[in-house]
């Protein structure tokens, strides 16, 4: 049979067991299973476990389950909370403050628990209600925190980033350096556009009240003292020097991402004892809870994943993929879209893991000989992913915002996103025309590749 054929199999296979409901791990560990029976040795079965172990046996994925347990650690207290209190007070006074400071503590959040859905549940339920309960429109506020949780994936340590480094063979500290740059365009972009949007909301809510309308809570001065705003600070501060800690330990060079990890996840139960006082048993169950299903479920689909990936390339699948793609002949740019297109689609029901661990394969060689830097397209592909997390119809962080705020209409988050959608799309045409926004870092602090 011929390895077209079989690929096409190998696809259509994959996509119907997925559809049938079937968890993703147990559908790419079952379609590489029964592959293997019908097309690879016999003595191929007898070797699963051994080779998901040696796919796996990576010191850069021993970072992951660490990584989460310091997200768990933060995002389970009252953290998010209180960062995201401490930077609305600071910022009260400007234009659209509030919306802005739920950007940058998504930001912050983000890049202290490295997961999308733990920064959108914990600044969205404490962020929802008080833009709300400002005036703030419903779709807007649920816009600005789903779109701030998407940061989780592409600032430092991002999980989705770790498993990149690992499918490319990539420099893990240069690929995390290069996802600050298009952080920060994110965060400035979104927080631009809050404060366009609230000027908008403004003054209809002023024109309204002009008219003899009803007046709408946006038109309500706040007041914080300088008392007050310097009380939100001893708080709010260690997490702050906890985040910086662990950057300079990664990137100084006194640490390995797993140790980095490690040690974020020590100190991040450390801060949590000390400041909020959960040290108990009971207080410390829902962490170490979550922490073990979400590592577990997680670990599971990487294993998996490499299997399925495995599998591809020993029946020579993605070889074969490859080589039609680069024998297309499209120029380098028309491939690029192309591929993150494709990215897009994926996204319409994958996580960013499978969608990473499935195409790698088959995508980085193309992309490699189209001449395109391997950890600049690691960062375009990211944003791209993110972008899987809000636009519809299965966005991850829309059905989380419907969890933290229920009373939205979905129609209304849905609305909210899209031109969010718009502004992360514009920012890969950036990065497109500007690669130095994704490589300066990496390059000047690690030297030029």
């Amino acid at each position: 049979m011929s390895t077209t054929l079989v690929g096409i199999m190998y696809g259509i296979g994959t996509m119907l067991l997925m559809f049938s409901g079937m968890p993703i791990a147990f559908a790419l560990g079952l379609i590489a299973v029964i592959f293997m029976f019908f097309f690879m040795p016999g003595s191929a079965l007898d070797t699963v476990t051994q080779n998901v172990y040696e796919e796996m046996a990576s010191i850069t994925l021993l970072s992951i389950p660490l990584f989460i347990l310091k997200g768990a650690a933060i995002g389970k207290s009252r953290a998010g909370a209180d960062l995201y209190s401490a930077i609305h007070a600071w910022m009260y006074k400007i234009p659209g403050g509030l919306g802005i400071a739920n950007v940058f503590a998504c930001a912050l959040f983000a890049a202290m628990a490295g997961s999308s859905p733990a920064t959108c549940s914990a600044i969205g339920s404490a962020g929802i209600p008080e833009m709300r309960a400002r005036g703030y429109s419903p779709g807007f506020a649920a816009g600005i925190i789903a779109a701030g949780g998407t940061l989780g994936i592409l600032l430092p340590p991002s999980i989705t980033m770790i498993l990149f480094a690992v499918a490319s063979e990539q420099s893990l500290g240069r690929l995390f350096l290069a996802g600050i740059g298009p952080g920060v365009l994110l965060v400035v972009v979104f927080a631009g556009y809050a404060a366009w949007k609230y000027k908008r909301e403004y003054d209809a809510a002023l024109t309204l009240a002009q008219s003899g309308g009803k007046q709408s809570a946006l038109l309500k001065e706040e007041h914080f003292t300088l008392a007050e705003k310097t009380a939100m600070l001893p708080r709010v501060l260690p997490f702050v020097i906890l985040l910086i800690g662990v950057m300079v330990a990664l990137y100084g060079g006194y640490a390995t991402p797993s140790e980095t990890a490690g040690l974020g996840g020590l100190l991040a139960l450390v801060l949590i004892g000390g400041i909020y006082k959960v040290w108990k048993p009971a207080q410390l169950k829902p962490i170490l809870s979550s922490t073990l299903k979400e590592s577990t479920m997680l670990m599971f689909i990487i294993g998996m994943s490499l299997l399925y990936s495995y599998v591809m390339s020993y029946l020579h699948i993605s070889q074969s993929a490859a080589e039609w793609i680069v024998a297309l002949h499209l120029s380098k740019w028309v491939l690029l879209a192309v591929i993150l297109v494709l990215v897009v689609v994926l996204g319409f029901f994958l996580p960013p893991v499978s969608i990473i661990l499935m195409t790698a394969p088959i995508l980085l060689p193309p992309i490699r000989e189209a001449g395109f830097d391997l950890i600049w397209f690691g960062v375009v592909m990211t944003v791209v992913m993110e972008l899987g997390l809000i636009h519809p119809p299965v966005g991850l962080n829309i059905f989380v915002i419907k969890n933290v705020a229920p009373d939205i209409p979905l129609k209304d988050v849905i609305w909210g996103v899209m031109p969010f959608v718009g502004l992360m799309i514009a920012s890969v045409v950036l990065m497109c025309i500007f690669p130095g926004i994704s490589t300066a870092l990496p390059d000047y602090f690690l030297g030029a590749k």
